[in-house]
């Protein structure tokens, strides 16, 4: 059976014993995602890829503290997220640098709706409106409505309360709501 077919455990085993070649089948099985992750929080493309290169790094020589191999995806995603997160909250004290656009790529264009266009427009003007927030409310925004996170892990990944956590989320999501109100009355 060549590595490509193998379900993620038996790959998982296969690096575990320093397979170098199950290490790469399963770094190009996430590295898109983890990328995609980690630019989202530090919004640079260099800082991104460093760090998802680490994230990889700690997963392959960490992997014997994973208890379930079938929960890997979500482990390493965390590794990317805590790591982009202490990256960005390690350099945003030093420099005050613009967001830069983030810019996204359809690889596939079948099955693209006919209102494409105008949904690509709106998903751009929310995009800018989230970059215009403060930073720890485009931060929990992102994690909340992008990446999924409950209150619980946002709250232990920012390092702050469960109520603040709510409370940053639902102020970020009115901040929000605030920045798209003249965009959407065009």
């Amino acid at each position: 059976m060549s590595l490509t077919n193998q379900n993620i455990e038996q790959l998982l085993e296969q690096c575990s014993l320093g397979n170098q070649r199950a290490q790469m089948e399963v770094y190009d099985r996430y590295y898109k995602a983890m990328y995609n992750t980690a630019f989202r929080i530090v919004k640079d493309s260099a800082e991104a890829e460093d760090i998802m290169q680490d994230s990889f790094l700690t997963a392959f020589t960490k992997l014997g503290n994973l208890k379930e191999k079938v929960t890997f995806g979500s482990w390493l995603k965390r590794i990317v997220v805590n790591n982009s997160i202490q990256h960005y909250n390690k350099n945003s004290k030093y420099n005050d640098v613009p967001l830069d656009d983030v810019m996204y790529k359809i690889e596939d264009h079948s099955g693209v709706p006919e209102n494409y266009e105008y949904t690509n427009v709106k998903a751009k003007q929310v995009m800018d409106s989230m970059k215009e927030l403060k930073d720890n409310y485009r931060v929990s925004l992102t994690l909340h409505l992008v990446e999924g996170y409950d209150y619980e892990e946002i709250s232990e990944i920012m390092n702050i309360s469960y109520g603040n956590c709510r409370t940053t989320i639902s102020r970020a999501k009115e901040s929000l709501r605030q920045k798209l109100q003249p965009k959407a009355e065009y």
